[in-house]
């Protein structure tokens, strides 16, 4: 399966696990990734499956967002709802982001996807 694989008609991505954990909480409401081709398949409506080890979260897209880059996404999304605490000193979150994609991704655009939790 690849990273961002089909799975019985539920699209499955790989996140890392403190973000997981967010996710799970209810705190992290927005999912952050770089606008691959495959990514911008994601449209409202469609579960999104989040993979972290062997755990499994279930979430619902309720939005997308398209931003040119990762600042022009943060002056227009809650920074709380995309990193938890950190989220609390934006500057601190866009170090963060940016750490784990560099710049030739950045450049294919950004999407802010808005997630529910369906179940844990």
């Amino acid at each position: 399966m690849s990273e961002h694989g089909d799975v019985q008609g539920r699209r499955e991505v790989r996140i890392r696990k403190p973000y997981f954990d967010l996710i799970a909480s209810g705190v992290k409401t927005v999912e952050v990734r770089v606008a691959y081709a495959s990514m911008r398949k994601i449209q409202p409506g469609q579960e999104l499956g989040f993979v972290s080890g062997d755990e499994r979260l279930r979430t619902r897209v309720i939005r997308v967002s398209e931003y040119e880059t990762f600042e022009g996404m943060l002056a227009h999304e809650d920074p709380v709802a995309i990193g938890g605490d950190l989220g609390k000193n934006p500057q601190e979150l866009l170090a963060v982001i940016r750490g784990i994609y560099p710049p030739e991704k950045e450049r294919l655009g950004v999407l802010a996807i808005g997630l529910e939790l369906i179940s844990p």
